[in-house]
């Protein structure tokens, strides 16, 4: 059936794995509240923890599951560390997923690009 479709491809498996491994990253509610907030700006545990309504403990947590997946990087200022998100295929495809649920809920959408 396919081979009539001309240059019909799929993706290699690596490469299904690796987006089906951040899907998965993704698909907590937390997770997700930390990281459009960083979207907007570097942000501190404290402030993320206020955001994501959970314990600095929680967010800790959470940040260092996302730091060894490589989406976000931490900045050390005295006794602070800034969290910044670093992979723009997650940021991407957060503003295409969350940018209009943001717009209806009356927020800015045009987030800054992060970096």
């Amino acid at each position: 059936m396919h081979d009539a479709i001309d240059d019909f491809t799929l993706p290699d498996d690596d490469d299904v794995e690796r987006v089906v491994d951040t899907l998965r990253m993704l698909s907590d509610p937390t997770r997700l509240r930390i990281l459009w907030a960083m979207l907007q700006g570097e942000s501190s545990v404290a402030c993320l923890a206020e955001v994501a309504t959970v314990s600095p403990t929680v967010v800790s947590q959470h940040l260092a599951k996302l730091r060894l997946a490589g989406v976000v990087r931490a900045r050390q200022e005295g006794t602070y560390r800034y969290y910044t998100v670093v992979s723009d295929d997650v940021a991407d495809l957060l503003r295409t997923l969350l940018s209009p649920a943001a717009e209806r809920a009356g927020r800015p959408a045009g987030l800054a690009s992060p970096r």
